[in-house]
């Protein structure tokens, strides 16, 4: 059995979470850390940034199905080389708050050139969906992705620098679009989605309500200081994934 086919597993039976490091967090400190949670939690995956000495030490630590995101398609073969189990394109946030954005066909083109990049070293690949383009070029990307055989897209949400409100409302702010998104993108293709920006304990449930088979979950931890806190979190969130299993199975 492969590393990724824990992931895979998970990701069936609609109860996957990938845990997220950071595409720009190269903080070897914070990550081990945030590494050490999604274990001690049970979680899916783990996704770090394409450091190539971030990778060598985390691939050394775990055994854990190890995700590396990046939107340089040399930057993720270069990966799988390094001991990947799975590539992301995306996400773009981080991008966004540098006033770059993506179009339909910019992530075609990336993912084309990444393919070809990859050649037979092709790994599980998961695709990041721009969350700020239209709903019906969001389908139709994902369509076009689910023919070039990619195995997972994810949604998003959009970044703002806009003061949200407290509490459980703040954040179903910040989680509204990537769920909307989710609940559009699984109304009309088949291919597995993972739902993340903004998904946390609160909108976790939400976020499987809406047809996703996972969740992506970032700031939520490698935000926190502690690392007992990191560990509390992740563990909320495979207990919720676990309960959206459950219930899954009992509907089948």
């Amino acid at each position: 059995m492969s590393r990724i086919d824990l992931f895979k597993d998970h990701l069936s039976a609609h109860r996957a979470v990938k845990i997220i490091a950071g595409i720009d967090n190269f903080d070897i400190d914070n990550v081990k850390k945030v590494v050490t949670a999604a274990e001690a939690a049970g979680a899916s995956a783990i996704d770090i940034c394409a450091d190539e000495c971030i990778i060598g030490e985390i691939r050394e630590m775990t055994d854990m199905p190890l995700f590396v995101s990046s939107i340089v398609p040399s930057e993720l073969a270069r990966a799988v080389e390094l001991g990947a189990d799975a590539i992301e394109l995306g996400n773009f946030d981080v991008l966004y708050k540098k006033g770059m954005s993506f179009s339909k066909e910019d992530v075609i083109r990336l993912v084309d050139e990444t393919i070809s990049l990859l050649g037979d070293n092709r790994v599980f690949f998961s695709v990041t969906i721009p969350g700020e383009i239209s709903i019906a070029d969001q389908i139709e990307l994902a369509r076009e992705l689910e023919i070039r055989g990619i195995d997972l897209i994810q949604t998003e949400g959009h970044f703002t620098s806009e003061t949200q409100a407290d509490g459980a409302r703040g954040l179903m702010e910040r989680a509204e679009l990537t769920i909307s998104n989710t609940l559009e993108l699984s109304r009309n293709i088949e291919i597995p989605i993972m739902t993340a920006t903004g998904i946390n304990p609160t909108t976790a449930p939400f976020a499987f309500a809406a047809g996703a088979s996972a969740i992506g979950c970032g700031s939520c931890i490698n935000k926190m200081n502690s690392e007992l806190s990191m560990i509390a979190t992740a563990k909320q969130l495979v207990e919720i994934a676990e309960r959206n299993a459950t219930k899954i199975a009992e509907l089948v």
